[in-house]
């Protein structure tokens, strides 16, 4: 993750996009994100748009040609709103030398130009995925991150519940881990959320009595995951008989997490002596897929019901008048 400045961001992915100052490299750290409150709710990237401006501008051919198709009054107001409204930097795309009208502006406001042998499609797409990572709302969470049957589960639970060892049987039957003990999630989309590992942790897993043990190392590259998006949250719990017999036996129970206000499906799993919880949570897995495809059991097995009993017991005969 970059920190919130202009200079971050060249520094990340300047090579990559090809980008080049074209006004001295600003001394303070330029916000991608704006302090002002009449700035907050500007968009972080985008063509030429004075409606609804944009932190970073983009300018390619298209607005090239719309500029020229204004007489010098509208383009001197054009030109003008575009470095009232405050930007963190414009952008030309396609190795497009900005006008004196640019240059002048940029040094009596301070706006950093920059320039891009890339289109502006290209370049707008670029940015805009860097951005979505870079600067998402994250948040870590105690728990193991894993992928089971292409879905990310996290494996959340009191301390020495099990998580590290269930994990390492659900890594031996061939599903990958992400992260251990402290996964840390991103919200890059309004309902979706991506899980990471630190750094220092990657490739790790504790499991208490066995030590750190290196993953990627015992079982293989096919045996560790980056990132991956979390679809489920399992919560390993000891219960006892009275709060096993709460729960719903056909809907189980399947409730909801709220993590950086996105709901993510939460199941609770009983732990206790004899059960096996590797294959429990590829069940979990598979039932949850299938809730996805607009598939409940539970609801197929209340339908069945009563279709047997309106087969047993069918309406009796009207009566003749």
């Amino acid at each position: 993750m970059i920190d919130d400045s202009l200079q971050s961001l060249f520094a990340q992915i300047g090579p990559q996009l090809k980008l080049r100052w074209l006004t001295p490299e600003p001394r303070a750290p330029r916000p991608l994100r704006g302090e002002d409150p009449k700035y907050s709710q500007q968009s972080l990237l985008g063509s030429l748009n004075c409606i609804h401006p944009n932190r970073l501008q983009v300018i390619g051919h298209p607005e090239r040609l719309y500029l020229a198709t204004l007489g010098s009054t509208a383009f001197a107001e054009m030109v003008d709103k575009l470095f009232s409204d405050g930007p963190t930097a414009v952008i030309f795309s396609d190795d497009i030398e900005p006008e004196a009208a640019f240059q002048a502006l940029a040094s009596r406001t301070q706006t950093p130009l920059l320039g891009s042998s890339l289109g502006d499609q290209e370049l707008i797409n670029h940015l805009r995925y860097f951005l979505t990572h870079a600067l998402a709302e994250r948040k870590t969470l105690h728990g193991v991150f894993i992928e089971v049957l292409g879905m990310g589960v996290l494996l959340v639970g009191d301390p020495a519940v099990g998580k590290s060892e269930l994990a390492l049987e659900l890594i031996s039957r061939g599903h990958r881990i992400i992260a251990d003990d402290a996964p840390r999630f991103a919200r890059i989309a309004p309902e979706s959320l991506e899980g990471t590992c630190p750094e220092t942790l990657r490739d790790f897993l504790e499991v208490r009595g066995l030590g750190i043990l290196n993953i990627r190392a015992m079982f293989g590259e096919g045996a560790v995951l980056r990132n991956k998006t979390l679809n489920l949250v399992i919560d390993l719990q000891p219960l006892d008989q009275t709060q096993l017999d709460s729960i719903d036996r056909l809907t189980g129970s399947l409730t909801a997490a709220t993590i950086m206000g996105v709901a993510v499906p939460r199941i609770i799993m009983p732990v206790a002596p004899g059960r096996n919880l590797a294959i429990l949570v590829e069940a979990a897995v598979r039932h949850q897929i299938l809730r996805i495809r607009g598939y409940d059991a539970g609801v197929d097995f209340i339908d069945r019901q009563a279709r047997a009993i309106s087969v047993d017991r069918p309406d009796p005969p009207r009566l003749r008048g």
